[in-house]
């Protein structure tokens, strides 16, 4: 999250390069649980870099399968200890095998900025 400066009242919101260490340390901890995580990635203005004070983090996670609804599957993720506000979306294998074949414009843009 930010963070005030040492001698300063102003809110420092940490650079592109962090953001993105981190995810990809808190990628590696979620994936090493049992859970049948199969892939993580980032997409959005941090994957296109042009992200800026007050981006989110957006997040894709690709699981084996799930019994949760797909509207619940991220609550139990800890993305608070993310250096930003990050929104999380859990896929299964089967729906994003699916996702991957249609012509949306947010399964182009998935498929065009995934890192």
């Amino acid at each position: 999250m930010p963070v005030r400066s040492l001698n300063s009242s102003v809110l420092v919101w940490p650079d592109r390069d962090r953001v993105i260490r981190e995810a990809r340390r808190w990628a590696r901890v979620v994936a090493s649980e049992p859970g049948g995580v199969q892939r993580i990635g980032y997409f959005g203005s941090y994957a296109r870099g042009d992200c800026g004070v007050g981006s989110d983090l957006d997040l894709v996670a690709i699981v084996e399968r799930s019994d949760e609804p797909f509207v619940q599957r991220s609550a139990r993720w800890p993305t608070e200890t993310l250096p930003v506000p990050a929104d999380l979306i859990v896929y299964t294998t089967g729906e994003w095998e699916r996702l991957a074949t249609t012509q949306s414009r947010f399964a182009r843009a998935l498929r065009r900025e995934t890192i």
